[in-house]
């Protein structure tokens, strides 16, 4: 199961030679998983509630291409891998066809004390 997240890239994404800043596509790839998750149905606020929030465990990226103010990107995301504690998602963003950026994403859940926790069955069963 794939997703798709458009994102437009204003001013306030580049730099002075109004290229995207490479830590704003971290930024992008965030709301794009965070957007994923909650319309598989994940309440991220009612497992924070109840003392669970997800971590970003490892992020590779290749940026392959630049961005530039004005042009529209779409981020696809797919869940490459579940386990009992971790979550292992693939991110392209693309500018038309063109793929200007991968990443591979690793998360797990944490409790209130900051240890890792196995992921609730039904976030495994969401995913």
């Amino acid at each position: 199961m794939s997703h798709r997240f458009p994102v437009q890239v204003y001013y306030e994404d580049t730099d002075m030679g109004g290229v995207v800043y490479h830590a704003n596509y971290l930024k992008f790839i965030e709301r794009a998983r965070s957007d994923y998750v909650r319309q598989l149905g994940n309440d991220q606020n009612a497992m924070r509630e109840a003392g669970i929030v997800w971590v970003v465990r490892r992020i590779t990226a290749e940026y392959i291409s630049t961005a530039r103010f004005e042009d529209q990107l779409m981020i696809e995301t797919e869940v490459t891998s579940v386990s009992g504690a971790r979550l292992s998602m693939g991110q392209r963003v693309l500018r038309g066809e063109q793929v200007i950026f991968t990443a591979e994403v690793e998360a797990v859940c944490m409790n209130a004390k900051g240890r890792p926790v196995r992921l609730p069955a039904e976030i495994r069963a969401l995913l």
